[in-house]
Order: structure tokens, then C-alpha cells, then sequence
């Protein structure tokens, strides 16, 4: 067995930072999963019923590349998966190491399987017809069965292989569902700008000029002629700096924080306003969906038992 841990990068989902702010991007990976998911699936159709008594073991195990509470990926799938990846890569331009993809891969898929093995345990199971009617669904949106079967090769798939991922991708997207619609529309939050400098002598001296009356906004518009160094409204766990974030949550409105050092500069934050239950913007709901599910897999991850074998 690999003893490298392998690091559960999230479900769906990777985040990239752009000034500051968590934003959405699609990992390599994922993105054929979103858009097996976004073509077959418009509302999660299927069945909540007792679980169905388990088929009878095979007498030869087919060779693992991970076992997630004893429900195995196999060695011909994770290759499949790295073959995807690498095709990704030749669109994107990216490029992942080979311990980068292994991971990646990894992550994914058990992040996959531990989604959808909690979506079965709360009842929810694909069954036959709403498989086939999904797959009914992507063959008419590929012009048909010879589009399609083309498709599956130039992908890595045969039907049988595409069937099982998509049975269970349908049972993870059910169970992130659920997650996400746990996550209120309204929290805490405060409305912020800041100042933000290249270098430490020029950011103590904007400091100075605050403590001695300097307006906050004229010296962040100064710096920042286009937003004036607005942040807008922001929940914790919004920001991709956290120490912004720390400081901008021990204000009152109308405070500014001390400098602040971080990898793009030196930043002064100012609060503007507070709320106790302000309405979170469409953009800040999905990042806290996402960090859910995250934290969700995490949490799985920690208390599963996960044999890689890779």
C-alpha cells in the first residue's frame, strides 16, 4: 500500500484566488464530471428505497487502485482517469506532475464514492430506468448512438464503464445537493475596503496620514482609482487571505485595521458597515456551498478507511 497521503482537494469543485476573493474554477478532473452531471440531469431524479440486497461477490477481485469502506476503484479506472486528465491538460495547457495527477485523481474519485455511499445510506439509489433515462437524455444531445459510442472511445469509456461512472456521480450530486441546501442565504457579514501597497515604508506612512485625519476613501481611491479599494459584503470564510478577513471581523464600522502583510502587499482595512443577517450575494452563497461540501468530505475522509494502493 502507498502510504502518501493523498490530499481530498474537494468534490465538484477548485478554487483560485482573484484579488483576494475565492472564485470558481473547474478542476481537469471535474470538468467531465460537470458536464456528464449538467447534460443529464436538470432535477436529481431516482429512488429513495431500502438498500437491495448485495450481489454475490466475484471469486477474483479485479485489481484495486483504492478501496473507500471497502468499495474498491479499480486499476482500470484510475488509468482511464489519468488518460482523461491528460487529455484535459492538452486543452487547457496545464500541467500537473505525475504525483499532482495521481492525487488529483485520487481525491476525486473518493470524494465521488463517499458522496454517493452517504446518499445510499439516507435511501437514495439510481435505479435502472432513471440510468437509462439519463443516458436516453445524453444520447439525443449528442446527435445519437454512433455520436455517442464515438464519444465514449474518444473518452476512454465503454458503455459498461460509463453506466457505473454516471450511476455514481447521479448519487454524489444528490448527496451535494443535500449538502448545499444546508448552508442559510443570510449570515453575518460587514462591508469593507481597503488600501492596499507594494512596500511597507509607503504603507506606514498611509497609516500615519489615517491616525492623523487623512479621509480613508481618498487615499484608497488614490491607490485604486477604479473600485477605491471597495471588498463589498463578505461572510467569514469569504476571503481568500484569512488575515484580512480576521481583521476586517474585529472592527467596528467605521475602524481601520494596522498594516497587514501579505504575499500580494501590505493592506489597510477598513469596515464600513455591519450586519448581523445580511443577505449573502449569489457569488458568497456558492462559495460557502462549496466550502460545505468540502468541509463535509473532509470530515468523511477523516473518520473512513481508505486504502490506496497506488
Amino acid at each position: 500500500m502507498n502510504s502518501r497521503r493523498i490530499t481530498p482537494y474537494g468534490f465538484f469543485i477548485s478554487v483560485y484566488n482573484q484579488r483576494y476573493m475565492k472564485k470558481n474554477s473547474v478542476s481537469l478532473l471535474s470538468l467531465s464530471i460537470i458536464l456528464l452531471i449538467s447534460l443529464s440531469a436538470c432535477g436529481q431524479k431516482g429512488q429513495e428505497q431500502p438498500a437491495a440486497t448485495a450481489a454475490a461477490a466475484t471469486p477474483t477481485e479485479e485489481p484495486m487502485a483504492v478501496r473507500v469502506n471497502g468499495s474498491g476503484i479499480t486499476i482500470e479506472e484510475f488509468q482511464n482517469e489519468q488518460l482523461r486528465l491528460k487529455d484535459a491538460q492538452a486543452i487547457t495547457g496545464e500541467v500537473l506532475s505525475e504525483e499532482e495527477q495521481v492525487d488529483l485523481i485520487l481525491s476525486e474519485l473518493v470524494g465521488q464514492v463517499l458522496l454517493a455511499q452517504s446518499a445510499n445510506s439516507e435511501g437514495y439509489f439510481v435505479d435502472e430506468a432513471t440510468l437509462q433515462a439519463h443516458m436516453d437524455e445524453l444520447i439525443a444531445q449528442v446527435g445519437g448512438s454512433e455520436q455517442f459510442m464515438a464519444w465514449l472511445q474518444t473518452n476512454h469509456y465503454d458503455e459498461s464503464s460509463f453506466r457505473q461512472t454516471l450511476s455514481r456521480q447521479l448519487a454524489a450530486a444528490w448527496m451535494r445537493d443535500k449538502i448545499i441546501a444546508s448552508v442559510p442565504t443570510s449570515t453575518e457579514q460587514v462591508h469593507a475596503r481597503q488600501i492596499l501597497v507594494g512596500d511597507r515604508a509607503t504603507a506606514d506612512s498611509l497609516y500615519q496620514q489615517l491616525q492623523t485625519g487623512s479621509d480613508f476613501a481618498t487615499l484608497a481611491n488614490r491607490y485604486d482609482a477604479l473600485t477605491g479599494g471597495e471588498l463589498g459584503w463578505f461572510p467569514r470564510g469569504y476571503l481568500y487571505l484569512k488575515a484580512i478577513e480576521d481583521a476586517a471581523f474585529a472592527l467596528n464600522a467605521g475602524q481601520y485595521s494596522a498594516v497587514i502583510e501579505s504575499e500580494y502587499g501590505y493592506h489597510i482595512v477598513q469596515v464600513m458597515e455591519r450586519s448581523e443577517n445580511q443577505p449573502l450575494s449569489t457569488e458568497a452563497l456558492h462559495v460557502l456551498q462549496e466550502q460545505a461540501v468540502q468541509d463535509w468530505i473532509d470530515a468523511q475522509w477523516a473518520s473512513s478507511t481508505i486504502e490506496v494502493l497506488v
